[in-house]
């Protein structure tokens, strides 16, 4: 039977929300800097592995196990930071004894020139970890910035920013942490999380609208009655199909600004409504406005650039 179960209150706080730290996967996070490591270390993923195995620049200037260095982690731009809890985990795959004090708080937006974080300890082990943990600092602080960026151009909008899967193959959590710290939410993590029927769904199944739209949802909601139901619309013909059937949020995709006014009057309190697809950043402020519960972007991770930041050495 048509009609969902489903409060559309709970189901905005339950499903789309911003990653923490404490929620990543500490296993995970270790084995995706060994695998950094042993590209560096060992050429992981070519054919024909290296003869010889280890930072042989680092090796070839036998330094003292014994010499300890102190380094600071500076933003050579302004830039919202994230990626800093990664840091201590980076250093201790290489080697024990250093010492990471953050300077700035995670997601913070610093000035150009900042120190974000000292380190000190073996010379040799920051040494040999200094590009890896600068990768993940550059790429995660270049999407959380991007995405501070976006949030601003909605001004003080009701509507929430959303990122997509659209992501990084592997990185997909850390990615999403970082779109959280630049003030985004976050959309599913993947496909376990809850049913997203999309266009090419509807195509493989035959439905295109009308009463067989609304048999096909409800088909859904009986296979998956634990989970919310996401439709995605692609013309406002669909929408009194799909809210028929209940479902708990509307996707309406590649709308224009005018059908986008009718779809949400259309829609009313009855779904959560939800826009994407050819949404730019210059089209944020127009559509601030209408009512939509939230706009969600590829935009803020697959457009995002590495920002500049280094490591400044001291001796000691």
């Amino acid at each position: 039977m048509p009609g969902n179960k489903h409060k559309h209150t709970d189901t905005k706080s339950h499903l789309f929300r911003q990653l923490s730290w404490d929620e990543l996967d500490p296993v995970y996070l270790r084995q995706l800097i060994l695998l950094a490591k042993e590209e560096d270390f060992e050429g992981s993923g070519l054919v024909a592995l290296p003869k010889v195995v280890g930072d042989v620049s680092t090796n070839s200037l036998n330094l003292d196990e014994s010499l300890e260095g102190e380094a600071s982690i500076v933003a050579h731009s302004e830039l919202v930071v994230a990626g800093l809890p990664l840091v201590p985990i980076v250093l201790n795959a290489y080697g024990e004894g250093c010492v990471f004090k953050p300077k700035v708080e995670e997601g913070s937006l610093v000035a150009e020139n900042e120190i974000l974080a000292t380190l000190s300890g073996p010379a040799n082990t920051i040494l040999q970890a200094e590009r890896v943990l600068l990768n993940f600092l550059q790429h995660l602080s270049g999407i959380a910035t991007l995405t501070s960026n976006f949030v601003t151009a909605l001004g003080n909008s009701q509507t929430r920013l959303l990122d997509t899967r659209k992501t990084t193959p592997g990185f997909r959590v850390l990615e999403k942490y970082a779109v959280a710290r630049g003030g985004a939410w976050n959309h599913r993590m993947g496909l376990f999380h809850w049913v997203l029927l999309k266009d090419n769904h509807l195509a493989v199944s035959g439905v295109n609208g009308g009463h067989a739209l609304t048999e096909l949802i409800c088909r859904a909601r009986e296979n998956s009655p634990d989970l919310a139901i996401e439709v995605e619309v692609d013309n406002l013909e669909q929408i009194d199909p799909v809210l028929e059937a209940g479902t708990d949020i509307i996707l309406f995709d590649n709308f224009s600004v005018t059908d986008l006014k009718e779809a949400v009057k259309i829609v009313g309190k009855r779904a959560i409504k939800e826009a994407s697809g050819g949404i730019s950043f210059e089209m944020l402020p127009q559509m601030a406005d209408l009512g939509l519960d939230f706009i969600s972007l590829g935009a803020l991770i697959h457009q995002s650039t590495w920002m500049d930041i280094g490591l400044d050495w001291k001796l000691i």
